[in-house]
């Protein structure tokens, strides 16, 4: 077993503390580094680096990172939800690690989603509806994984379904 402790550490976004979501840090109490290209490959990173070292996942409609040392996961509901996630997480690299010899490491990313096809498809009305001041924003945080179809209130059916199949080729949720 590679990774077998951590220590948890739950806080609110400094940049807006009233957020009711929380984020999650498990700072790492053994180094998963050498596990990353192969965490990579059997989870689908969104984002690779290989300088300093780092995967990132869009899973159970969150934001996951993992470094050598670290995991961060973001919106939260709640502590036991974060606990459910950070074990997944660890069952995770220890089977990506347990099982390396049948599996192909990978050193990038998934493509990610054009913010202009994206854009194209939404409403372009800045109504803010969605919670954001602009749809151009809302655009660059669905490349991100961190809004979808479901976000947009005044999205027409059609652009829904357009939308969604876009997405669904980049994000697995």
């Amino acid at each position: 077993m590679l990774l077998q402790s951590y220590r948890k550490e739950i806080f609110r976004p400094e940049c807006n503390p009233s957020f009711e979501s929380l984020h999650c840090f498990a700072h790492l109490d053994q180094d998963v580094g050498e596990a990353l290209p192969y965490l990579n490959a059997s989870l689908g990173g969104f984002e690779y680096s290989t300088d300093p070292p780092s995967v990132a996942f869009r899973v159970h409609g969150k934001i996951i990172a993992v470094h050598p040392r670290l995991m961060a996961v973001n919106a939260l509901k709640d502590e036991a939800e974060a606990d459910k996630i950070l074990e997944w997480l660890k069952r995770e690299i220890n089977e990506a690690w347990e099982n390396r010899a049948n599996i192909e490491p990978r050193y990038t990313g998934l493509p990610r989603p054009l913010l202009l096809e994206i854009l194209k498809l939404l409403p372009r009305t800045n109504c803010k509806k969605c919670g954001q001041p602009t749809c151009m924003v809302f655009a660059a945080l669905a490349v991100e994984g961190g809004k979808g179809v479901d976000d947009c209130p005044d999205l027409d059916p059609d652009h829904a379904a357009r939308l969604g199949g876009y997405l669904s080729r980049f994000f697995k949720e």
